[in-house]
């Protein structure tokens, strides 16, 4: 559509419509500059400036942003970037991604590499898969907007990482072939008997692969072998690797553990005979918070409580620069996966002298805050100390004697120190409920395993009150730590959580509406407005992938020295104080509060706040790289799982949607899948991108974000975590895309492109 300029203009000159604008600037990343949006649609005159006028409310809006004189959508690839080579398809056309990505904004789009001249692999840089290469934007060829996102024209080879390739030996006569554990990398590589260094059939090992030729399988060296797969933690091993988690403490680390002594009482308050309690999951093996609650009797404050939480005195033991100091930076956090755990300390401080076990003196830093009966925080204090746990108990155990099912240990704990808790945590709760931090009800699945490692179910552990007090009470101390050093000007490291970005904020309004509902936009943008929107769908069939969604479209939390305070938490400052075990930020917090308040000559190193900067990006990074470990070994073992299932069906929701086919959610286990378009249905398919569907360019029928589908298991790849679906059910009635949308962009591959893509459902 376009708008018709000046009725005295004899050329009659339309300016294209806003829609038009935004569909041509994302189907022409290479010529998206003002002048080739007036010459494509031979804008002329005065319907320039209306152009001009056009393109600047569009940037205002957020709906695109400028990179010197091109334009582009926000987060639109940039112009140029570093690619990596990931897979080939039948034909040779070859496949890269960026090397790097945020997964906040889905998996990573997948690249057709392009050689000189717009023909594909024709002289010029021929990159072959394992290669990195500089790479620059370039427009899609006909035929190929189902089958990659964007088209790149290699600029140059960059070095190859020296860890790009890691699979598992499959022995074959005369050589082997390797299975890559990578999701990215699609076929196997062959080697040579002579270059098999060692390696045995079912072995984990890294490759030196050389470049390959535009068809056969390419072929590679066993640089290394890392170990037997058959061993039980074998698949968290694979994640470990892939993601270059340290997992082998130096010796001169575990020795410095080793040789450390148990704390005095130097310099300390006597707290032994406060009866502090930790509450823990049952199979935890580290204690390293503990938490009371007591009637305040001051009457200046009636109905009022005294909070305290007492965290293992972490910095006694791990002094600055030292080498236990070095590699918990190196490591910057614990990794949890079902079948280990890889600590930030050695056992010898964190399941020792850290763990602040029952009847054992143990150091601990403490803070004591005051509330109001209406929940609002009075006043606070730190204390360096001296504790002994009463009692170690399981949130079960401590949720059931509360529920009225004591058992020999807590019957004689609960009215001397568990009702305090609970009625501490309803002081405290009525403060949560003003502030209004954002409620989202997303079940956290746990996998329990077999002795031997292997899954034995997934379950949704229940949530109980003894889990929200615990979390409720961390958080205020968190908050009371950030104050106090914030107070005394003290360098720390915050806890940051920015607010949804307008570009996120627009994609979850557009899916909102996919579903007939609606987000407000008036006023400050806060929690409680997510809030007022997830108690709305409290009973909508959808409701677990609108919280997910809404998930999806917040802003990532990370470390920082600068505070814009935690938009989750509607919290104007926080910090990360409770957990200094397993967490490297909260080891700096106790060290600052130690120099800051004078606790001790272990506190913060002078100098420290020209690094801040640096250490929050790297343990920011170390976080991100611990996620993405522990996610892609729970998607391994449920795809080994379910390897014996194939040709079962399943209850799953469409959690995703791409021009390639649907991602689904199975209900059960909330493991995922894809569904390829070629798949589904007996008609050819659009991309509709506006309602997150698929839909029939003649029939109409829509696959849609959110929607419940059978499907059915077709192929397992367990060592990628990979799972291939097959769609049972009719999509939902609707009616095809218009002409102009599909001449936009969105239309699906016809029947007379590259090779047909959508064809007739099978399996119904």
């Amino acid at each position: 559509m376009a708008r018709r300029i000046g009725h005295d203009d004899a050329s009659h000159r339309f300016a294209p419509d806003r829609e038009t604008v935004l569909r041509f600037i994302t189907d022409n990343p290479s010529r998206a500059t003002k002048r080739d949006i007036a010459k494509a649609f031979d804008v002329k005159g005065e319907a320039r400036v209306e152009l001009k006028r056009l393109l600047k409310e569009l940037e205002g809006e957020g709906l695109i942003e400028r990179r010197s004189k091109r334009l582009s959508k926000p987060g639109a690839l940039p112009t140029v970037l570093v690619c990596e080579v990931v897979s080939r398809d039948d034909d040779g056309d070859i496949y890269a991604e960026p090397a790097t990505w945020d997964e906040d904004n889905g998996p990573p789009p997948k690249l057709l590499v392009l050689g000189k001249a717009g023909r594909r692999q024709e002289g010029g840089v021929n990159p072959g898969i394992g290669d990195r290469i500089l790479a620059r934007v370039s427009d899609m060829p006909r035929g190929y907007e189902a089958l990659a996102r964007a088209a790149v024209r290699p600029i140059k080879l960059l070095e190859r990482k020296a860890d790009s390739v890691m699979g598992v030996v499959r022995r074959t006569a005369g050589g082997a072939r390797v299975t890559p554990i990578s999701k990215k990398q699609q076929h196997e590589f062959i080697i040579d008997e002579a270059h098999l260094n060692g390696a045995e059939d079912g072995d984990l090992v890294t490759l030196d692969v050389h470049r390959a030729g535009r068809y056969g399988l390419p072929q590679a060296k066993v640089r290394e072998r890392v170990g037997s797969m058959k061993s039980e933690k074998a698949v968290s091993m694979i994640a470990i690797l892939a993601n270059e988690i340290p997992y082998v403490f130096p010796d001169a680390v575990v020795a410095e553990a080793e040789a450390a002594e148990p704390a005095t009482m130097a310099g300390r308050e006597d707290w032994r005979e406060l009866a502090l309690v930790t509450i823990d999951p049952p199979d935890a093996k580290d204690h390293d918070d503990a938490v009371h609650a007591e009637p305040d009797p001051d009457p200046a404050n009636p109905g009022g409580v005294i909070v305290t939480v007492a965290i293992a005195d972490v910095a006694a033991y791990v002094r600055p620069n030292s080498a236990l100091d070095k590699e918990a930076l190196k490591r910057g956090n614990s990794v949890y996966f079902p079948d280990r755990v890889i600590p930030m300390l050695p056992e010898r401080i964190s399941n020792d002298l850290c763990s602040l076990k029952e009847g054992v003196d143990r150091p601990a830093l403490a803070v004591r805050m005051i509330f109001s009966a209406d929940g609002y925080k009075r006043r606070h204090s730190f204390h360096r100390i001296m504790m002994r746990s009463a009692a170690k108990l399981s949130y079960q155990q401590a949720q059931a004697a509360i529920d009225g099912r004591p058992d020999d240990k807590t019957g004689p704990l609960l009215d001397p120190i568990l009702r305090p808790l609970w009625d501490g945590y309803a002081i405290l709760h009525k403060g949560r409920t003003e502030r209004e931090p954002l409620d989202l009800d997303l079940p956290e699945r746990k996998i329990l395993l077999k002795p031997d490692g292997t899954v034995d179910r997934v379950m949704v552990p229940e949530r109980l009150d003894a889990h929200k007090l615990i979390e409720e009470f961390m958080i205020q101390a968190n908050v009371a730590a950030a104050e106090t050093l914030e107070a005394k000007k003290s360098p720390l490291v915050y806890r940051i959580h920015d607010q949804p970005s307008p570009t996120k904020l627009d994609a979850l309004s557009e899916f909102l509406s996919s579903l007939d509902l609606k987000i407000a936009k008036q006023g400050n943008l806060t929690p409680s407005l997510f809030n007022r929107l997830l108690t709305r769908v409290e009973t909508h069939p959808n409701a677990q992938l609108i919280n997910e969604v809404v998930l999806r479209s917040q802003s990532q939390a990370e470390y920082s020295p600068l505070n814009i305070g935690h938009f989750g938490l509607n919290l104007r400052r926080y910090a990360h104080f409770t957990s200094p075990i397993r967490r490297y930020a909260d080891l700096i917090v106790h060290r600052a509060l130690v120099r800051a308040l004078g606790l001790g000559d272990d506190g913060l190193p002078d100098g420290i706040e020209d690094r801040l900067d640096r250490i929050a990006a790297d343990i920011s990074a170390a976080e991100r790289r611990a996620m993405q470990a522990e996610r892609e070994t729970i998607d391994r073992l449920i795809a080994e799982w379910l390897s014996d299932r194939i040709g079962s069906t399943f209850k799953g929701r469409i959690a995703g949607v791409t021009k390639a086919g649907l991602f689904v959610k199975l209900v059960d286990t909330g493991a995922d899948g894809f569904v390829p378009a070629s798949t589904i249905g007996s008609d050819y398919y659009a991309y509709d991108e506006i309602r997150h569907a698929l839909v029939g360019s003649r029939t109409g029928e829509t696959y849609q974000l959110g929607d419940t589908v059978e499907v059915k298991l077709v192929e397992v790849a367990p060592l990628a975590g990979a799972m291939r679906f097959e769609v049972l059910s009719d999509g939902r009635q609707g009616r095809p895309l218009a002409r102009s949308r599909l001449r936009a962009g969105n239309r699906s591959e016809r029947p007379e492109t590259k090779r047909k893509t959508y064809g007739p459902r099978r399996g119904r």
